[in-house]
């Protein structure tokens, strides 16, 4: 019997990439990269770790780096995207975790936007400490289990569950999943809203193209921070589909009718052609272009933690928007 195969709200075959388009993205990089330095990457600041450890009434959002971060929500600790990696297939960090695994607090839930490397790390999963009961898209369980992750839960999108009065809903996003040439898109992909009634309701979107999904995503929410990709997207002609360029962050942002955006999906790892100041450039253009103010775009450092008191910021050090 066949594996079920998991698809997008359009049809859209995102990562369904041939060899001509493989070689025609190997033949530009040799070219464009000689041009590009990473000399300017996201900084870290030291985390904030007594408040992090003793941390059970405020929520907080604290930046690992890339789609990793430690949500403070409910009186649970909860990570997205679990990836400590030293390395992302042949290249080194280009920046270290914001907040070292070894110096995490208790982990209580454990969300996961899709299978692919840079967002989902096996052995950094297993290192976290804590009852870490796992939350991942529908097809991805068997492959949990076969790791020996026990307290695994399935999500369809718009499936929703309630862990200590906070709310996590799957919801969707314009993707592809594989991690092996046998497993391609066995499992889904999407991202996830967390909705608790004394804090901000968090939307955290894992990897996603541009799609008519964000409308639909801030019809049904009232989401106050968006944690949203903006890098991995040059070249455009091959990545569109599956991550939205700076530009296409802050479209989907709108859509959202969200009240924050914090970047995410740049700085750690060199995915595709564009540097972590390129995407920032692009995004504070943008940013000025459409007239969105300043105070509404949070850049975090990693290892910082951003703080809320009754859903508004009350305590960021990195800085207001965009310089």
């Amino acid at each position: 019997m066949p594996k079920s195969r998991f698809g997008n709200l359009d049809a859209i075959r995102a990562g369904a990439a041939g060899r001509d388009q493989f070689a025609r993205w190997r033949q530009e990089r040799l070219q464009k990269m000689r041009k590009k330095g990473y000399l300017e990457c996201v900084p870290n600041v030291k985390p904030d770790l007594s408040f992090l450890h003793h941390n059970r009434q405020e929520p907080s959002v604290t930046w690992i780096g890339h789609s990793t971060f430690l949500l403070q929500m409910g009186g649970l600790n909860i990570v997205t995207d679990p990836v400590w990696a030293r390395r992302m297939a042949l290249q080194k960090r280009l920046a270290p975790p914001g907040v070292e695994l070894s110096d995490m607090p208790s982990v209580d839930l454990v969300l996961v936007s899709h299978s692919h490397y840079d967002h989902l790390h096996f052995g950094s999963l297993r290192r976290l400490r804590g009852p870490k009961r796992l939350y991942v898209p529908a097809g991805l369980k068997r492959k949990m289990a076969i790791r020996g992750f026990g307290e695994v839960h399935e999500m369809h999108w718009w499936e929703n569950c309630t862990v200590h009065g906070v709310k996590f809903t799957f919801v969707p996003a314009q993707h592809w999943t594989r991690r092996n040439p046998w497993d391609m898109n066995n499992s889904h992909w999407g991202g996830w809203v967390m909705e608790s009634h004394q804090g901000p309701t968090i939307y955290f979107a894992g990897d996603s193209g541009y799609f008519r999904g964000f409308e639909e995503i801030g019809r049904r929410f009232k989401i106050d921070v968006a944690l949203m990709p903006i890098g991995a997207y040059d070249p455009e002609w091959f990545m569109a589909a599956q991550h939205v360029s700076p530009e296409e962050a802050l479209k989907a942002y709108q859509d959202l009718k969200a009240d924050i955006f914090v970047p995410m999906h740049y700085g750690a790892f060199k995915l595709s052609d564009d540097t972590p100041m390129e995407a920032l450039e692009r995004l504070e253009a943008e940013r000025a272009r459409l007239g969105i103010p300043q105070e509404k775009i949070f850049l975090l450092q990693h290892g910082e933690t951003m703080r809320f008191s009754r859903g508004h910021v009350i305590d960021n050090e990195a800085k207001d928007g965009l310089d």
